[in-house]
């Protein structure tokens, strides 16, 4: 009895353990994507819906991309501080000429490294302290990307969401959602880094 009591514990311990590690990801890191979200949006290449969360608050980041036009609803009434600060950037400049470096099929497409273009760089405005919501990493949403380990690290970098991944949800800052051009973003080249990557040819804050 002793040891089916010590066996029955350990596997209660076991979980945690296990739920912790599917929560492994970060954008600025390797990642496998969750193979089961994979596998049920595979089939999904509509734009995302329109939800009554998605149409409230936000004003737009238009992104002419060498792949076509995205155009994406920026979230300012969940994460202001993020949205204004894509905006300044994008008026600025900074995200012009920017490639998508690291691009998961089935995961998601990140951009945003107007410093150095592979990563690793951010722009020369301080970190953002994270605003974490509880609206879910799925298909068409688009989120921050930061360093591993720190939620409140993200500056510049942007990614988009290929398939749901509700490991991400809570973790990172949604931003924003695709609300035109799932298309485009679905035909960007793939890679760590891609061989040619896509790039941002210009980005435009509007309402």
């Amino acid at each position: 009895m002793r040891k089916l009591h010590l066996v029955a514990i350990l596997c209660a311990l076991a979980l945690p353990v296990a739920a912790l590690a599917q929560q492994g990801f970060d954008p600025w890191r390797g990642a496998v994507p969750d193979q089961k979200a994979k596998q049920e949006n595979k089939a999904d290449t509509k734009a995302p819906k329109k939800t009554a969360q998605t149409k409230t608050g936000g004003d737009t980041l238009t992104l002419e991309t060498t792949k076509g036009n995205i155009v994406i609803r920026l979230r300012t009434d969940i994460a202001p501080a993020h949205a204004k600060r894509l905006q300044q950037l994008a008026s600025e400049g900074f995200y012009n000429n920017v490639p998508f470096h690291r691009v998961i099929d089935g995961f998601m497409a990140q951009t945003g490294d107007g410093q150095n273009g592979d990563g690793s760089g951010g722009s020369r405005y301080p970190d953002l302290k994270a605003e974490f919501s509880s609206v879910p990493f799925r298909r068409g949403i688009v989120g921050m990307a930061r360093k591993a380990g720190n939620n409140n690290s993200a500056n510049s970098q942007f990614f988009i969401m290929f398939a749901e991944q509700s490991s991400l949800n809570n973790q990172y800052t949604v931003i924003g959602e695709v609300i035109s051009g799932m298309n485009v973003v679905d035909k960007i080249n793939k890679g760590e880094p891609p061989r040619n990557p896509d790039r941002i040819v210009k980005a435009t804050a509007g309402q």
